[in-house]
């Protein structure tokens, strides 16, 4: 294993405790384990007032520990009142393979980017928020070796060290549930750049208010080269370069290009080199992604959109949009900016689905829409397909999260697409 001995100095001679043991979890624990197979970790599937509930449900209140790896599903403030060293496995990884990794993280955009970014580079591992966890691939690396890590606000939020190459894509609110404030959330990302050294390197959008604020904030403590970018760069040569990049809208052909440019730093290519790479990447599911043409309408799901950020952008990027699937499990996230908008650019229909659907629907001072109240797809699909007329576009973009009745945005998204193929 590559820097074996630099990972297992960091956890050598501690009292371990794994808190979560989801996938990140789990990874930790058989990383632990093979570096101190003599040291077995304690795991904790929950942590609640400073007790811990093991594997066999119990719940234990003694805190025999001093180093604990926390997985990102667990609030920090729930060890708020302990005292030993706080770590989790993406500020492990960083603190022994920064030089080979390039962060991505953003509210919204950072597993197309991060995905696109590896497609680029031949031979570069992509890992982390996307579903491998860091740990998993440290057996594969080598001197030679880049990691594309997709990072969450979760997995920030304990750091010592930044990737080697960072980029945030963009901020709006969002996990409100998860921090005190927006600042807190804000500041989470940031963790991403705030670590580096003189010799790295930081990429941000200036397109986005709430980002290039709080860089400008934050520009005494960035010890990194900066590198900010903008659409108003998309000039020709570079705007001819994307013009094959299957993906439509603005926020796609941005994030496009901090990829070519990511790219081209860390292979030292042309930016040219990446136009056939480019057009051929395969998008990613339940990101704009075209179901198909069913009953004579064209159906998009768009379930990854949580926010009304992520709507606004979809409904540009198509253009036409006859029928609007909105709504979900409501997390207080501000949706004026959204009403707002479908206001000066309305839909023939809408779909008002769950708590924050009707959130939405109760901010609108105009109907000139036809509307339904509705939570179950079954009957939401028939209805749009009833609705839009023919050579129409339905979309579901619903700028909350899926909580109330999936389990996460990509079972909303094959339950959509299962709907409409039963059509």
């Amino acid at each position: 294993m590559y820097r074996a001995d630099n990972l297992k100095s960091l956890i050598a001679g501690r009292r371990i405790l794994i808190a979560g043991y989801g996938r990140e979890g789990q990874s930790a624990e058989r990383l632990v384990r093979t570096l101190l197979p003599d040291a077995p970790p304690a795991v904790a599937t929950q942590v609640e007032n400073g007790r811990w509930k093991d594997s066999e449900g119990l719940w234990h209140a003694d805190w025999p520990f001093d180093l604990v790896i926390k997985s990102p599903g667990i609030p920090n403030f729930q060890f708020s009142i302990l005292n030993f060293q706080l770590t989790s496995l993406t500020d492990l990884f960083l603190q022994v393979y920064a030089d080979l990794t390039i962060g991505v993280t953003g509210t919204k955009g950072k597993s197309t980017t991060s995905s696109l970014i590896a497609h680029l580079i031949p031979g570069s591992i992509l890992a982390g928020n996307i579903g491998i966890p860091l740990f998993d691939i440290v057996e594969q690396l080598d001197e030679h070796s880049v990691v594309v890590a997709e990072l969450s606000c979760h997995q920030l939020e304990v750091l010592h060290r930044s990737p080697h190459i960072s980029l945030v894509l963009n901020l709006f609110q969002e996990h409100l549930d998860h921090y005190p404030d927006y600042m807190a959330y804000k500041m989470a990302k940031l963790q991403i750049a705030l670590h580096q050294q003189p010799s790295d390197h930081f990429f941000y959008c200036t397109d986005n208010p709430e980002l290039r604020d709080l860089v400008q904030r934050l520009a005494p403590r960035l010890k990194g080269q900066l590198h900010p970018y903008s659409l108003s760069d998309l000039q020709p040569p570079t705007s001819d370069l994307l013009a094959s990049f299957p993906l439509p809208g603005d926020h796609n052909r941005s994030n496009a290009l901090v990829a070519c440019r990511i790219a081209q730093l860390a292979t030292r290519q042309p930016l040219s080199a990446f136009r056939s790479p480019l057009s051929a990447f395969t998008p990613l599911r339940h990101r704009m992604e075209r179901v198909g043409l069913f009953r004579g309408i064209t159906w998009y799901n768009d379930s990854i959109s949580t926010i009304p950020e992520a709507a606004i952008a979809a409904l540009r990027a198509l253009g036409r949009v006859d029928t609007l699937i909105l709504g979900g499990f409501d997390r207080g996230i501000d949706y004026s900016p959204l009403v707002e908008f479908l206001n000066e650019h309305p839909t023939k229909n809408i779909v008002f689905v769950g708590a924050a659907g009707r959130r939405i629907k109760s901010q609108f001072s105009i109907f000139n829409f036809q509307f339904i109240l509705e939570d179950d797809y079954s009957k939401i699909v028939p209805w749009c397909a009833e609705h839009t007329p023919q050579g129409g576009v339905v979309l579901l973009s619903p700028a909350a999260a899926s909580y109330d009745s999936f389990k996460n945005f990509e079972a909303r998204g094959d339950f959509f697409a299962e709907q409409i193929r039963k059509l």
